[in-house]
């Protein structure tokens, strides 16, 4: 069952967030400093997050409250694009582009020892639970996390 369908069985209020979570991480050097630009090339984290941001009727808040799309505008990271129709693309390339002024993906990197280790990229969104039924996004890969009546709730897509 996917993640629309699980959250409209679940009967939540409109207004309910769901916390939705994408990690991907990969084994990398850690000697050169370039565990995250590692990462970034061989991990799917920025353009699966980038995908989601661009899906037109979903409003992608980070977990800090700022809506995405809007902060980008307001920043100015958005000016050059050209409307081509390929939103996610032009989106994941300022965001890799920019990842450290940005702050929207989290890294961390565990080391095994002085040369190697392993380095992990995670997005974390807040979306309504009424736009993520009624868009129907691809979440897969994604967990979602939300609050009900009986506790939290956590499912993968």
């Amino acid at each position: 069952m996917s993640i629309s369908q699980t959250l409209k069985s679940l009967n939540l209020d409109p207004d309910s967030l769901v916390t939705l979570t994408y990690s991907e991480g990969v084994d990398v050097f850690v000697h050169n400093e370039t565990e995250v630009e590692t990462a970034l090339a061989e991990t799917a984290v920025v353009n699966t997050f980038s995908e989601l941001v661009a899906t037109p009727g979903l409003s992608v808040s980070t977990p800090y409250g700022g809506e995405v799309i809007q902060s980008l505008r307001a920043d100015g990271y958005l000016d050059a694009y050209a409307r081509d129709g390929d939103f996610g693309s032009y989106l994941s390339e300022v965001i890799s582009d920019n990842f450290y002024d940005l702050e929207l993906i989290e890294h961390s990197t565990e080391k095994y020892d002085h040369k190697r280790g392993f380095c992990t990229l995670t997005a974390e969104v807040q979306i309504a639970a009424s736009q993520i039924i009624s868009e129907s996004p691809f979440l897969s890969g994604w967990r979602a996390t939300v609050s009900t009546e009986d506790g939290t709730l956590m499912f993968d897509a």
